[in-house]
């Protein structure tokens, strides 16, 4: 009876020992940090803030804008977000265009294509950075009542996809 005692100690404490050695091995939070960005910044993200301090004690304001082009200019691009607000973004010929890896000219942006706008609202005039192209199915949009407003306004649902 008191060896089949030791054996079972011996048993948890070799488990409990390998389980410390893979945690101490494994980087920190590896787990929660996937699930959180994968969360913040998957296909449900509508727009977000981003504040990132830079050298000289100077911050730098990112605005990532994901919806469907409502209006393309070689000057700007004007989206429908999820929530029915309308975002105008400046582009100019810095500005990325991307799909699958793959960059394309800026005059091939569409109305009806659902993209992804990462911009600097401080330093650049609010010139966007990267257009991905996400889908270049035509959706349509009806915009009913939907304000156009700055980066802090939050507006009501006020567009039905069709």
């Amino acid at each position: 009876m008191e060896a089949m005692g030791r054996r079972r100690f011996a048993l948890l404490a070799g488990i409990l020992v390998m389980l410390n050695l893979v945690l101490w091995l494994a980087p920190q939070g590896l787990a929660l940090r996937k699930a959180a960005i994968t969360k913040l910044f998957g296909p449900k993200l509508v727009r977000a803030e981003i504040i990132d301090r830079a050298g000289g004690g100077t911050m730098i304001d990112w605005r990532l804008d994901r919806g469907i082009i409502l209006s393309v200019t070689p000057t700007e691009l004007t989206l429908s977000e999820a929530d029915g607000r309308q975002q105008t973004i400046g582009l100019d010929d810095a500005t990325q265009v991307v799909v699958h890896g793959r960059h394309l000219p800026l005059l091939k942006l569409s109305p009806g294509w659902r993209v992804l706008v990462t911009w600097q609202s401080t330093g650049t005039d609010g010139l966007a950075d990267t257009v991905k192209i996400e889908s270049r199915h035509k959706v349509k949009v009806k915009v009913k009542n939907a304000p156009k407003g700055g980066a802090s306004d939050l507006h009501p649902p006020g567009f039905h996809l069709s």
